[in-house]
């Protein structure tokens, strides 16, 4: 069965609404506010400034290696949605992105959400892929036969 790109949508908007925790509308008031805790929490730490204030979980500064664009563009608008900025040192390649993130934010939210939008865009893009290729060009889309060498 091949997910349409409206089916996409809603099916990110879930896994977004999942790691916020908005199902009513009270719910989603409450995952707003949490949304501006999350990035009041996440503010960077100027230039100057090595640690963070005593108790404070610390910035960690984070290389990810993301094979293609459509991972780069997904990761870093989910990293922007939280108030995070991506970059990438000069002469860094095109698949690097650095990231300053607490460990903590990283591995419980940030990092999971990904996975699991990565995932969905993924088998969207294989579906429709597949659909194109047997409507617009050929109707056998499958691999190359494997024959004894």
């Amino acid at each position: 069965m091949a997910m349409t790109e409206q089916q996409l949508r809603e099916r990110m908007r879930k896994i977004a609404a999942l790691f916020e925790g908005a199902k009513t509308a009270g719910e989603r008031e409450a995952a707003m506010a949490a949304m501006r805790r999350v990035q009041e929490s996440l503010d960077t730490i100027s230039p100057g400034q090595s640690r963070p204030a005593s108790g404070e979980e610390p910035l960690i500064e984070m290389q990810f290696s993301l094979g293609d664009q459509w991972q780069r563009r997904l990761f870093s608008a989910l990293c922007r949605r939280y108030g995070l900025v991506p970059y990438r040192y000069r002469r860094q390649r095109r698949t690097t992105l650095m990231l300053r993130v607490k460990q903590s934010f990283l591995d419980r939210i940030l990092w999971p959400e990904y996975v699991e939008l990565r995932d969905a865009l993924y088998q969207y893009l294989l579906e429709a892929t597949e659909r194109i290729i047997r409507e617009e060009v050929f109707n056998d889309a499958s691999e190359a036969q494997e024959r004894p060498g």
